[in-house]
């Protein structure tokens, strides 16, 4: 009988390698190939392995059970149990992957699959803008409404994904040896920057700024300079103009900045309520009609209330401070394991993958500031994909 395994081996890896990718297009999709990666895995007898972040994911893992089962209605939290499969990627990852050579081909692919995604939403944006003068209406009020989605159901992710890939690429223009490749990563850098900024998603932009700042700083801090200049003329499109100065003087409640203050409050209150296992998986989109403070008059400005908007309080809200901590252990973890293995002076071939999942850390964390960014499947498989990119290079 022929030996399996080697087959097994490679086919394992070309699995990993489609689902991390295909997430970009369908969630269905990315989690089939992950299923069948981790059984080709088992097949090919290599050794299993994770990243070393055991710990607090398990206690992370824990606390939510625990919140679950001490939960009011514990049957509405289930899907967030179910959400422990996307972790299986990083897994996969460290398990498969053994080369920057592996990781440059990955994060290639998603380069032309996020561009073929930002190609669509030019499109929608040509047709949101058509739509808007044929009924007559202000563009920037017909749109922010109704954005670019790409290849996603929602602006957010959309966004979410365009960011880590973006990150992705700019490290590796500026940190990996000289390639054929860096000009096509950077035509799709390019249509990546524009797909975002037409998105007027604005933690997005913040996010993508802070970590793109990081890049820079490392790599040219005197291009840091050039910002405000850069800034100046991004400001000249009405559209951005208009978003920007939303943060300071927003259309009535269209800009949502009093809509994430009214949630943020009631979040308070629930972790006040619920400091230790919160109120449970799934429950703050059912709970927050009755913990919204007395004080916020009615009616309460338009917006999403299915969530707080905000991985800290959200976290906290939903399954108490210590799960929340654990988390917190878990991506301060990243950060500080990257931050030393780029200080021990790392193989070139692996610095532009550390310094790129680290950007990614930094900006998911600012972004979570304002969008439950790792609550999100697509976004939550990509950051674990690019963080487990780090620890890859970080061994090898």
């Amino acid at each position: 009988m022929p030996d399996l395994a080697p087959h097994a081996r490679r086919a394992a890896y070309v699995l990993t390698a489609g689902s991390a990718v295909s997430i970009l297009f369908s969630i269905a999709v990315s989690q089939i190939l992950m299923a069948l990666a981790f059984a080709a895995l088992l097949v090919s007898r290599e050794p299993v392995r994770f990243p070393p972040l055991k710990l607090p994911l398990l206690l992370f893992f824990i606390g939510t059970v625990l919140s679950l089962l001490l939960a009011d209605d514990p049957h509405i939290g289930t899907p967030q149990i179910r959400k422990f499969y996307v972790y299986l990627i990083a897994l996969l990852v460290a398990s498969v992957y053994n080369s920057a050579g592996k990781i440059r081909n990955t994060v290639l692919l998603w380069a032309g699959v996020a561009s073929l995604s930002a190609l669509r939403s030019f499109a929608q944006f040509v047709q949101k803008f058509q739509e808007s003068r044929t009924e007559n209406v202000n563009f920037y009020q017909f749109y922010v409404g109704e954005r670019i989605t790409g290849f996603m159901s929602h602006w957010m992710t959309f966004g979410g994904e365009e960011m880590i890939v973006l990150l992705m690429l700019a490290a590796f223009l500026f940190f990996a040896p000289p390639s054929r490749w860096k000009l096509p990563a950077s035509i799709a850098c390019l249509m990546l920057a524009v797909s975002m900024l037409l998105g007027l998603t604005r933690g997005i932009w913040l996010g993508t700024a802070v970590g793109g700042v990081y890049l820079l700083w490392f790599w040219r801090p005197k291009l840091l300079l050039a910002l405000p200049a850069l800034i100046a003329v991004l400001l000249v499109f009405a559209p951005v103009r208009e978003r920007v100065v939303s943060v300071f003087h927003p259309h009535g409640d269209l800009d949502s900045n009093e809509f994430r203050v009214v949630v943020w409050r009631t979040g308070l209150k629930m972790i006040e309520a619920h400091p230790w296992f919160g109120l449970g998986p799934e429950e703050v989109k059912a709970e927050l009609p009755r913990y919204i403070p007395a004080d916020i008059p009615r009616p309460l400005p338009s917006g999403w209330y299915g969530h707080l908007h905000n991985i800290y309080l959200h976290y906290a809200a939903e399954r108490g401070i210590p799960t929340m901590l654990m988390l917190m252990w878990f991506l301060g973890k990243i950060g500080y394991d990257f931050t030393r293995s780029l200080r021990g002076g790392p193989a070139v071939e692996s610095r532009w993958v550390l310094h790129g999942a680290l950007a990614v850390l930094i900006a998911v964390l600012v972004e979570g500031f304002f969008e439950l960014n790792l609550g999100d499947s697509e976004v939550l498989t990509l950051f674990l994909t690019a963080t487990t990119f780090g620890y890859v290079a970080r061994s090898s």
